[in-house]
């Protein structure tokens, strides 16, 4: 099977209706992109989180990764009953967008319908500076593990990673959260974010992926953000390393669950497809963020990485003081 190219995987993702609790065409068009991908497996969890392990031979480093992803952006999905059956021309809006603004474009007729699921009606648009569509967040970051499964499956790299594409992260990380308490991985893996996020703190358009230190709850795995750095240096990725606090992501849920975590984002224009001066608009991100995304998690996932898992600070720390003895007692005497 032809390895689909990043713009291929992003018009077929990005075209497809999503919303909280409703991710089924989403979940079903990454099914359909990694049938035939080499060396895979995929599985659905019980909360209906879509799986993916990559194997081929040993994996490179002593810790294994996890790439993330959420299926879901804030949209309308009809009004369920006690029963979980839609009511009939009742209508709820799930995701972090204000009321008004939503009332506002719904009078604009902005709304489209299909079946239990309204999403805003903004055509998918791909240049080679630009990406729009209406839900960039997060089907730009499952279009990425997409494509870094398959350039790593084709070239036969010897590696072993994982990759999980969760559901209801717009309501407060719910397939996340599932995940961090299942945990279905080795103990000591990395769970990493990719996401889209709008840039604050120095972060810009077009300036590289964002390596996240933090969000507005947590801060995350100082080693594995250094790994990231460190692998972005190395192969000459240009990228951006802020604390993104103007929103939170699902490396949180996982640090709340015990797993070490890090989150890589795209900067993200129209968060929450809601523009400048707060009107309903599509979401857009820059090709050349995206492509420097897939060539960092490509880059993640294929090299060893010394220094995270190997050592920790305490480690580090005990080592320098071993080698600096003598300097701490010629100093000691002095004083």
């Amino acid at each position: 099977m032809p390895v689909p190219t990043l713009t291929a995987i992003l018009k077929r993702i990005l075209k497809q209706p999503t919303a909280p609790f409703h991710e089924y065409h989403v979940r079903k068009e990454i099914e359909a992109l990694l049938d035939g991908c080499p060396h895979i497996k995929t599985k659905i969890d019980k909360f209906g989180n879509l799986l993916v392990t990559y194997k081929n031979g040993k994996r490179k480093g002593k810790l294994p990764w996890v790439l993330g992803a959420h299926m879901d952006h804030p949209g309308f999905v009809r009004t369920p009953n006690d029963k979980g059956k839609p009511i009939k021309d009742s209508w709820d809006f799930l995701g972090g967008v204000p009321k008004p603004e939503v009332e506002k474009g719904v009078k604009r007729g902005l709304r489209k319908v299909k079946g239990q699921i309204g999403t805003w009606n903004f055509p998918v648009k791909i240049t080679d500076g630009k990406i729009e569509a209406t839900a960039c967040d997060d089907l730009i970051g499952c279009a990425a593990i997409i494509s870094t499964l398959w350039d790593i499956a084709s070239l036969d790299i010897k590696t072993e990673f994982h990759a999980v594409f969760t559901r209801a992260e717009e309501v407060g990380f719910l397939g996340a959260w599932h995940i961090g308490q299942k945990w279905p991985f080795p103990k000591d893996a990395v769970f990493v974010s990719i996401e889209t996020s709008r840039p604050v703190n120095g972060a810009v358009m077009g300036g590289g992926p964002i390596v996240r230190v933090g969000d507005r709850l947590s801060v995350f795995d100082s080693d594995a953000v250094a790994a990231v750095m460190r692998t972005a240096t190395e192969q000459a990725i240009r990228v951006q390393r802020c604390l993104l606090d103007a929103g939170a992501c699902e490396a949180t849920a996982m640090q709340a669950c015990g797993r070490r975590s890090v989150g890589i984002s795209v900067p993200l224009g129209n968060y929450h497809n809601l523009s400048d001066d707060r009107k309903i608009a599509p979401e857009w991100v820059t090709m050349s963020d995206v492509t420097a995304l897939v060539s960092l998690t490509k880059a993640l996932v294929a090299t060893e990485h010394v220094g995270i898992g190997e050592r920790t600070i305490r480690e580090r720390v005990e080592m320098r003081k071993k080698e600096y003895a003598n300097h701490l007692k010629a100093g000691n005497a002095a004083f």
